[in-house]
């Protein structure tokens, strides 16, 4: 008995392990995976070429992507592709970086933001306009107009 009082007075000395969670947040370790983000060029481009590789590496399903073509009047990526429909089931997500590590591009990253709450369950799908990261400072949104074949030319060919 007095070996069981002992370790409560012990417990009372001790530093309490608990957080106050909105107040203080709690230090993500560097390889944390949260909340997926489309990541963008430096001229505002969008780095997804619409390649669909994310949505079939993706165990859970969660993913789902359609491509149209990109047009010198409107053009989203420097492919000839992009992701016209971009969205991702949140709660069907299991958070493994599948679809990072299939993004040939590196388009698709998963952040460290982990306070992901919904009030219903249509807010859990989110579409390419949330994922998007805001264009960087200097750049330009999308649609873009570009010169004819300026983007075309650049893009690497694929050797057989």
């Amino acid at each position: 008995m007095l070996r069981g009082l002992f370790g409560t007075l012990k417990a009372f000395c001790e530093k309490p392990v608990t957080l106050q969670y909105p107040e203080e947040k709690s230090e993500r370790h560097p390889r944390f995976r949260g909340r997926h983000e489309l990541k963008r060029y430096e001229n505002g481009l969008e780095k997804c070429i619409g390649c669909e590789l994310c949505a079939a590496a993706c165990p859970a399903d969660a993913i789902f992507v359609e491509a149209s073509e990109n047009t010198d009047e409107k053009r989203y990526s420097p492919g000839e592709r992009y992701a016209s429909t971009y969205e991702i089931n949140l709660l069907r997500c299991i958070y493994c970086g599948f679809c990072q590590e299939a993004c040939p591009t590196e388009a698709i990253v998963l952040e460290h933001e982990y306070e992901l709450a919904y009030p219903d369950r249509a807010s859990a799908i989110f579409t390419k306009e949330k994922l998007l990261v805001q264009v960087p400072e200097g750049g330009k949104p999308t649609p873009q107009k570009t010169e004819p074949g300026v983007y075309t030319r650049s893009v690497p060919q694929m050797k057989d």
